[in-house]
């Protein structure tokens, strides 16, 4: 027997250290797929285009939602991010594992799609710790740190619409408590695809045997 792919959403506040725990979950379990979002912001520096997100302008964006190309899509500090539907699909059809790094908005989007998604919010120990983490980065200004400190208290407002959350103490901890998650989904037996020697589950019954 085999499971399906499942797809998994991580979410959190900027500064929770999404692209980390993302990038170290990857070289554990390189067999998952990253969904790569597309964007109308700039670039930062080191960011490759195809690899970091696909940076659009906002009339390709607004092409691309018109054309049903999209799985979910949201405006953050003033931007554009979403995720293209075709390679989630894709992926999953090949049975393989796929994983979004989106924002809240994102994900509760993803899961009106596709309801057996796997939805985890990433938190930092505290709030000091996120405000420090962001300050720390050194490349926000203390205006959109503040910015982004606001928004934060917006996104727990969503914390238990998600199915897991990860408390990111250390980024080895995290991605264990991930993959852990991974194989316990797998185990659900709505997810189960079972031998064909063993027929259909749902005809079992108490004596069957």
């Amino acid at each position: 027997m085999r499971s399906e792919g499942i797809l998994m959403v991580l979410s959190g506040p900027s500064g929770a250290g999404k692209g980390t725990v993302c990038r170290a979950l990857l070289e554990k379990e390189p067999g998952i797929h990253l969904s790569i979002s597309a964007t109308t912001r700039k670039p930062r520096a080191g960011e490759v285009d195809g690899v970091n997100y696909f940076f659009v302008s906002r009339e390709k964006f607004q092409q691309m939602i018109d054309a049903g190309e999209l799985l979910e899509w949201a405006e953050v500090y003033g931007n554009y991010y979403g995720t293209p539907l075709k390679t989630v699909e894709d992926a999953l059809a090949r049975g393989e594992d796929v994983l979004l790094e989106i924002d809240v908005q994102g994900g509760l989007q993803v899961k009106k799609k596709f309801h057996s998604a796997v939805l985890v919010f990433l938190l930092p120990p505290s709030r000091a710790a996120l405000a420090e983490r962001l300050t720390g980065r050194g490349t926000d200004s203390i205006e959109e740190i503040q910015r982004r400190l606001h928004w934060a208290n917006t996104e727990l407002q969503f914390l238990f619409r998600y199915d897991y959350v990860v408390i990111n103490r250390h980024v080895e901890e995290a991605v264990a408590t991930l993959q852990s998650i991974l194989v316990a989904e797998k185990c659900r037996p709505q997810r189960i695809k079972m031998d064909e020697s063993w027929g259909n589950l749902m005809d079992f019954k108490e004596n069957s045997w």
